[in-house]
C-alpha cells in the first residue's frame, strides 16, 4: 500500500511539479558524485601505497619479519717496508645479550656472572648503558672470552636465553709497541664521531681509528661491513637463518718504516730509560725509515678500551708518552743550528773559506760576556774547524754579521720553522724568529744580543726532530728538500696497488747556494771522523759518518752552576742532539736523535744514532768483513 502511494506521489510530482523533480535529480547526481569522489580517493591511496611507495613498505614489512645485523669487517693489515707484519687481526669472541630474546634477564645475568667471572653489578651497568638502543640490538657483556668459556656457553644455550656469541676482529701487534705513537690505536666509536658520520657508515659499538695512522688511514683500513639475516616470528624470536653477506676486509698498508731499525732505536731508548725521539730518513727520497718516540704508549692497554687508571697514568707521566715527539714536540736545536749559521754566512759572503776568528773561550758583545762551551778556548779557528769542534765564539761573530732576519731566511731554505707535510698527527711548525715576529708577539724590538744566542741554536729557536733530520738530509743530498713520507703503498685485499709512494721534491737550493755545501760537509765529516771531533765515539769501522752534536739549554739557573751534572735535577738538565748522515762520501741515510735532558749530544744521543747506522749497514759491514777475511787468507796462502 505504501509503495503504491510512493509511486503515485512520483507520478504526481512528474505531472504537476517539474521543479521538485529537478531538485531530486540534482540530489541524486550529488550523491553519485560523492560516491565517485570517495572511490577515487581510495583508489588513489591504494595506488600511492601499493605502487608509488610499494618498495618502501615492502622493506618495512620485511624488516618486521627479517632481522638484519651487520658483521664487522677485518681491518687492513700494516706491514713494514720489507713486508714484515706489524699489525694484523685475530678473532675475538664476545658475549652479548639480546634483551628481546631473553625470557628472564635477571636470572640470565646471575648465571653469566659466575661463568664470566664478572660482578653482576658490572653486567647490569652494561645493560643500562645500552638501554637506549632497540631491544633486538646485542649489548656486549664481555669481550675476548677464552675457549673454555666459549665451549660452555655453546653447550648450555638453553640456560642462557638471549645470550649470543659474536666474533669481532681485534688487532695483533707482532712487534709489541713498535712505532706505537705513529701507528696509533683503535677504540669504540663515540657519540661525537657518530654524529659526524654523514655517510652512515658506522653504528654504535663499532671500532674506529682513534689515533695515529689508524685514524688518519681509517677510510683505507676499515673495510666494508657484511650482514647476517635471520627470520623472526611475531614476537621477535629468531626462527631461521636467511641470507648472509660476507664483509670485505680493509686495505693493507705498507709503511716506509724498517721494523728492525725501529726496534733497534726503541730498544736502546727503553733500556737506557731515555725520553726523546729518533728519526731516520732516506736522503734521496724522503722515506721515513725510523720514527721512534720514547717512552711509547702500550698498545695492548687500548684493546677493548683503556682503563681510567691507565689513562690517568699516561696523562700524569712527566715524560709525556702520549706525544709523538718526532713531530709534536719542539726543542731548541742547540749547536745543530750552527749548520744554518755556517750556510748563511758563506752564502751571504760575510765569511769565506779563509775567514778566521780567535776564540779565547768567551766573547764580549756590548756589556755582556758570551761564553764558549770550551772555557779554555779553541784558539784561531776557520769555518771547517768551527763546525768540527763546535766553537761558539766563531758562530757568535758570524751571527752578529748576518743579523737574525738573514739567519731566518736560510733556516727556512733548509726546511726549518715550517710544517713538513708528513702524514703524522698534529705536526708542530717549530719557530724561526725574526724581528717582525718579536715585534708582533711581544710588542718589543729585537736586541742584537739575542742574535748571538740564535746563531748557536738557543734563544727563541725551536725545532722538531723531524725538521732537523730534513735539514741534515738536505746537506747530505746536495740541497734538496723532500716531503717526508711514511706510507709506501696501499693495496686492496686482492693485492691491487691503489696508492704507491712517489718521492716529492718540495724545494731545492740554487746552484750558487749548493756550491757552499761541500765546505759544510767537510766540517761535519770532521765531527765524527776527525781527531778533535765532538762525536768521535760514534765512529763505525768501515763506514764514514758526517754529523753534528748539539746541547740545548733548557733553563739557565745560577743555583746549579758548578754542580756536577748528575746532581742537577732531571728536568733542568740540557737536551742532547746528534744528527748525521752516512756514508759521508755517498749518503744513503740521515739519522737524528734527541734525548730529553740527555746533557751532551756526543755521549747522550750519539750512541743511539750509531746503533741505528750499524743495523742499517749490517749486511754491508758483514760483506766487507768477509771480504777482508778472504783477502787475509789469500795472503797467508
Amino acid at each position: 500500500m505504501e509503495k503504491k502511494l510512493f509511486i503515485e506521489d512520483i507520478e504526481e510530482i512528474t505531472e504537476h511539479d517539474p521543479e521538485a523533480l529537478n531538485m531530486l535529480k540534482r540530489r541524486a547526481m550529488i550523491g553519485v558524485g560523492l560516491i565517485l569522489f570517495f572511490m577515487l580517493v581510495i583508489l588513489s591511496r591504494f595506488w600511492y601505497l601499493q605502487i608509488n611507495q610499494g618498495d618502501h613498505y615492502r622493506k618495512l614489512s620485511e624488516n618486521n619479519r627479517v632481522r638484519i645485523r651487520s658483521v664487522p669487517p677485518p681491518r687492513g693489515h700494516i706491514f713494514d717496508r720489507q713486508g714484515r707484519k706489524i699489525v694484523t687481526n685475530r678473532p675475538s669472541f664476545n658475549v652479548s645479550l639480546i634483551r628481546e630474546d631473553s625470557f628472564d634477564i635477571d636470572d640470565v645475568l646471575k648465571r653469566l656472572s659466575v661463568v664470566l667471572h664478572e660482578d653482576i653489578g658490572v653486567l647490569w651497568e652494561r645493560i643500562r648503558k645500552g638501554s637506549d638502543t632497540p631491544r633486538h640490538i646485542p649489548i656486549t657483556l664481555k669481550e675476548d672470552v677464552d675457549w673454555e668459556t666459549l665451549a660452555y656457553l655453546e653447550n648450555n644455550k638453553y640456560k642462557f636465553s638471549g645470550v649470543r656469541i659474536g666474533v669481532q676482529p681485534v688487532r695483533v701487534y707482532h712487534y709489541g709497541d713498535l712505532a706505537a705513537n705513529t701507528i696509533g690505536y683503535i677504540g669504540e666509536i663515540n657519540k661525537q664521531q657518530l654524529e659526524a658520520d654523514q655517510a652512515g657508515v658506522y653504528e654504535g659499538g663499532d671500532l674506529i681509528g682513534k689515533r695515529g695512522l689508524e685514524r688518519l688511514r681509517e677510510e683505507d683500513l676499515r673495510g666494508e661491513k657484511g650482514s647476517n639475516s635471520t627470520e623472526v616470528n611475531a614476537r621477535g624470536f629468531e626462527q631461521q637463518q636467511l641470507k648472509n653477506v660476507d664483509p670485505l676486509p680493509g686495505r693493507d698498508i705498507t709503511l716506509t718504516l724498517d721494523a728492525e731499525l725501529q726496534t733497534a732505536a726503541e730498544q736502546y731508548m727503553a733500556i737506557s730509560d731515555k725520553a726523546g725521539a729518533v728519526v731516520a730518513i732516506e736522503v734521496e727520497t724522503g722515506r721515513l725509515l725510523v720514527a721512534a718516540t720514547a717512552p711509547a704508549i702500550h698498545l695492548e692497554e687500548f684493546i677493548g678500551g683503556i682503563s681510567k687508571k691507565n689513562w690517568n697514568a699516561l696523562l700524569e707521566n712527566t715524560k709525556h708518552p702520549l706525544l709523538n715527539k718526532v713531530v709534536q714536540s719542539a726543542y731548541p736545536p742547540g749547536s745543530a743550528y750552527k749548520i744554518v749559521t755556517a750556510f748563511a754566512g758563506l752564502t751571504e759572503g760575510v765569511i769565506d773559506l779563509n775567514t778566521t776568528f780567535y776564540c779565547p773561550g768567551h766573547y764580549y758583545f756590548g756589556r755582556r760576556l758570551y761564553r764558549c762551551w770550551k772555557h779554555s778556548g779553541h784558539g784561531t779557528v776557520d769555518i771547517k774547524r768551527a763546525i768540527t769542534e763546535s766553537c761558539d765564539v766563531f758562530f757568535y761573530q758570524v751571527g752578529q754579521r748576518l743579523g737574525v732576519d738573514r739567519l731566518a731566511k736560510y733556516a727556512k731554505k733548509l726546511g726549518l720553522g715550517e710544517h713538513s707535510g708528513v702524514e703524522l698527527e698534529h705536526e708542530k711548525a717549530g719557530l724561526v724568529p725574526t724581528k717582525a715576529w718579536k715585534r708582533k708577539r711581544y710588542k718589543e724590538k729585537w736586541h742584537e744580543g739575542e742574535t748571538l744566542s740564535i746563531a748557536i741554536g738557543q734563544g727563541f729557536n725551536i725545532m722538531t726532530p723531524l725538521q732537523i733530520s730534513l735539514m741534515t738530509a738536505a746537506i747530505a743530498n746536495g740541497g734538496k728538500i723532500y716531503k717526508p713520507q711514511i706510507v709506501e703503498k696501499v693495496t686492496t685485499p686482492d693485492g691491487e696497488v691503489i696508492e704507491q709512494l712517489v718521492p716529492q721534491l718540495v724545494s731545492e737550493l740554487s746552484k750558487r747556494e749548493k756550491s757552499y755545501l761541500p765546505i759544510i760537509q767537510e766540517g761535519l765529516f770532521g765531527v765524527v771522523q776527525g781527531k778533535r771531533g765532538t762525536a768521535r765515539n760514534v765512529r763505525i769501522e768501515g763506514i764514514t759518518i758526517a754529523g753534528k752534536t748539539g746541547t740545548a739549554q733548557v733553563v739557565r739557573l745560577s743555583q746549579y752552576k758548578g754542580l756536577k751534572e748528575q746532581d742537577i735535577p732531571y728536568k733542568y738538565r740540557d737536551h742532547a742532539w746528534f744528527t748525521c748522515y752516512a756514508p759521508a762520501d755517498n749518503p744513503k741515510i740521515a739519522v737524528t736523535v734527541l734525548v730529553e735532558h740527555g746533557l751532551h749530544g756526543g755521549s747522550g744521543a750519539g750512541p743511539i744514532a750509531r746503533i741505528v747506522l750499524k743495523k742499517y749497514f749490517e749486511k754491508y759491514l758483514r760483506e766487507q768483513a768477509e771480504k777482508e777475511a778472504l783477502e787475509t787468507i789469500k795472503k797467508d796462502v
